[in-house]
């Protein structure tokens, strides 16, 4: 079973669990998902190989799907389920193969497409990081500074860092191997006929115009949205805006 937080309590609406994307974890999401909770139970979780959650020698999408699938079915219903970038792809494949468990779903930045930019290289970043030398967060971000060439980002990969404990909170090596299934997306012939909203960022580019025709093969109802002056990490860029976005379309 994923490792979760769990934010409010039951209410007569849907529970809304929330699937992070490549190298977060559920902490991630803690203020959007706890002011999420006013009006329902929020389930943010760790991914495999990711956070607290179990490692595994595999990180497929079905994979993935079947691991959201054993959260909801502990509790029983049908839940809203909400995944930004890796996290909305196993969205897709959960609503796609278990459509039983979605009452609706939210896809924050990404498609039901393979991508040709790899993330192999962020790997490699934090496996290059000298964590005999680590004795505070910021020994290990100034290494990863000459690693990154992003520095924005380096912030984001601290918070998989564990410094008492001088480990990644990330299983790199399967992250790794398993990089052209995790920027690919499976072969599925299923449609999920449920509502659905596709959030991007204004300013990202991870879905195109010419995304929209597999969209919707596979998401007939899918409505589209973007929030202006955010990138992929929208709901970072701006978290006020897409939690009001997110409110405003569960209703």
């Amino acid at each position: 079973m994923l490792t979760h937080i769990d934010h409010g309590v039951p209410t007569e609406r849907p529970g809304l669990l929330v699937a992070h994307g490549l190298y977060g974890s559920a902490r991630n999401w803690g203020v959007i998902a706890k002011r999420l909770s006013d009006t329902r139970r929020v389930v943010a979780v760790d991914m495999r190989n990711h956070g607290a959650s179990p490692w595994f020698e595999t990180h497929s999408y079905e994979d993935m799907a079947a691991d959201l699938a054993e959260v909801i079915a502990a509790d029983g219903g049908t839940w809203d389920v909400m995944g930004h970038s890796m996290g909305g792809k196993a969205a897709m494949v959960l609503a796609l193969t278990r459509p039983e468990l979605v009452n609706r779903l939210i896809v924050a930045d990404i498609a039901p497409v393979a991508y040709g930019h790899s993330q192999i290289q962020y790997v490699e970043a934090m496996k290059s990081v000298d964590l005999s030398r680590v004795e505070r967060r910021s020994d290990a971000g100034a290494q990863l500074l000459e690693a990154v060439d992003n520095p924005d980002l380096v912030p984001f990969f601290l918070q998989a860092l564990d410094v008492k404990e001088r480990r990644w909170a990330l299983n790199l090596d399967t992250l790794g191997r398993e990089m052209p299934k995790i920027l690919g997306f499976p072969d599925i012939s299923g449609v999920y006929e449920g509502k659905c909203l596709f959030l991007t960022g204004a300013e990202s580019g991870y879905v195109a115009p010419e995304h929209r025709a597999r969209i919707k093969a596979l998401f007939p109802r899918a409505q589209f949205a973007k929030l202006p002056g955010a990138g992929h990490w929208l709901h970072a860029d701006r978290p006020r805006e897409f939690e009001a976005a997110v409110r405003e379309w569960l209703g």
